[in-house]
């Protein structure tokens, strides 16, 4: 996890102090084939990377606090209209307008709000009550062909652990939906970004090929 150089050609996990960084780095350092897989909090190795990994976890409202408090917001937003860019968790999140989480701006990349499961709808098919938050393997659905979709099954299981979802406003940009009470978006795409609110890293052996989907990834 070491930082080196400038980023030049690495790919780099954004270290805003609050991602689950060590097992997004193994994860990549298994699939990527001896690329350099850097972790990094300087806003300038984030801009000199090939490709941008955005994790996250925690609160909404300390995860916006941290990419301002550490000068990241321009070099996220700089790599995610410029270079393949893969956002997980709360990092899904963050790209989007706004959050009921602390009723907090995000980025704005993406059109739509972040949204909490409603209590009141929170039971699954045989009327038992569901826990919030949403936490364990869950099936993702596929809405559209995606090349981070290549070789995962349609209804892979993957694991989640999150109180809020996303709630794009342009449906095009939705790629993949899990029922958990009521459906909801797990993943978004458009142009060079893809972002998903389950934990690739943690979801072997779907996940692991995402990553390393990702690290070929050409959009």
């Amino acid at each position: 996890m070491l930082e080196r150089g400038t980023g030049g050609g690495a790919i780099v996990v954004v270290d805003y102090g609050m991602g689950n960084l060590r097992s997004v780095w193994q994860a990549l350092v298994h699939v990527a084939a001896g690329r350099e897989i850097l972790v990094s909090a300087d806003p300038a190795v984030v801009s000199g990377a090939e490709r941008v990994v955005f994790p996250g976890q925690g609160a909404m409202p300390d995860c916006m606090r941290e990419i301002e408090v550490r000068g990241l917001r321009q070099a996220v937003l700089d790599a995610a209209a410029s270079k393949p860019f893969l956002g997980i968790c709360i990092g899904q999140q963050m790209l989007f307008e706004h959050s009921e989480e602390g009723d907090v701006p995000g980025l704005g990349i993406l059109p739509g709000v972040v949204r909490r499961f409603p209590a009141s709808r929170m039971v699954d098919a045989a009327g038992k009550r569901l826990k919030v938050p949403h936490m364990g393997w869950n099936e993702v659905w596929q809405r559209r062909v995606h090349p981070l979709w290549k070789g995962i099954d349609d209804g892979a299981r993957m694991y989640f652990v999150h109180s809020y979802f996303v709630a794009p406003t342009d449906e095009n940009c939705i790629v993949g939906i899990t029922d958990y009470g009521i459906p909801f978006t797990s993943a978004v795409a458009r142009d060079n970004i893809f972002a998903i609110q389950c934990h690739p890293e943690k979801s072997s052996p779907a996940g692991l090929v995402m990553l390393a989907n990702f690290v070929a990834w050409k959009p």
